[in-house]
């Protein structure tokens, strides 16, 4: 989608004030899973929500359509996103320059890192409110597998959650570095970024 496109600064995938939020997205909610526009008033802007009982049936995956790659090769994820006091997962896919496609899947009620050949679970913990999600996929493919990180395939985001942005970006950012439109502080009291845990060095 992006790969063949000039990239630099930051490139947003999702941003809730736009014309068409989802442009990009599948949407999945299966029985009591919702995915609804809404009105956040700590920060009196629209969000997406996505809540469900079980967060394996309700997401949204980006990009939308099968076969289809973000080919994204800024290294550092940026999500703005809403603890709203249940579990919360998001996945990426990257692609390594062994050629191998890897998975990081991060979540909340995880407690610690496992790393298989084909996936990385790790866990995060998000403040109260809202958070900015900064997770630094050059840094945790180096570590996990002691490859280079090429780009991005897709991004998968599961409920439980309320969601402003999700951004690309060259490297990481101080708040006061970033465009008004991506800051997510504008208007709520700062609080630090999360990211998500390391997973442990490997075994020598």
């Amino acid at each position: 989608m992006f790969r063949h496109n000039f990239q630099s600064g930051l490139l947003s995938i999702f941003y809730s004030l736009g014309n068409q939020p989802l442009q990009l997205w599948d949407q999945h909610a299966h029985g009591q899973g919702m995915i609804t526009l809404d009105v956040d008033n700590d920060i009196s802007s629209p969000i997406l929500a996505l809540r469900s009982p079980k967060l394996s049936t309700t997401f949204i995956k980006c990009p939308a359509g099968v076969g289809v790659e973000l080919g994204i090769k800024l290294p550092i994820m940026v999500l703005n996103v809403k603890n709203i006091g249940k579990y919360f997962s998001f996945e990426v896919q990257v692609r390594d320059d062994k050629q191998v496609i890897r998975r990081f899947r991060v979540s909340t009620f995880q407690t610690e890192s496992r790393v298989q050949p084909d996936i990385c679970t790790l866990p995060l913990r998000l403040d109260e409110g809202w958070n900015q999600v900064q997770f630094d996929l050059s840094d945790f493919v180096r570590r996990t597998y002691q490859t280079c990180y090429i780009e991005t395939i897709s991004v998968q985001i599961h409920a439980n959650c309320y969601l402003r942005r999700v951004y690309f970006a060259e490297k990481l950012y101080a708040e006061d570095q970033l465009p008004l439109e991506f800051r997510l502080y504008s208007s709520i009291k700062p609080t630090p970024p999360s990211s998500p845990s390391p997973p442990p060095p490997p075994p020598e």
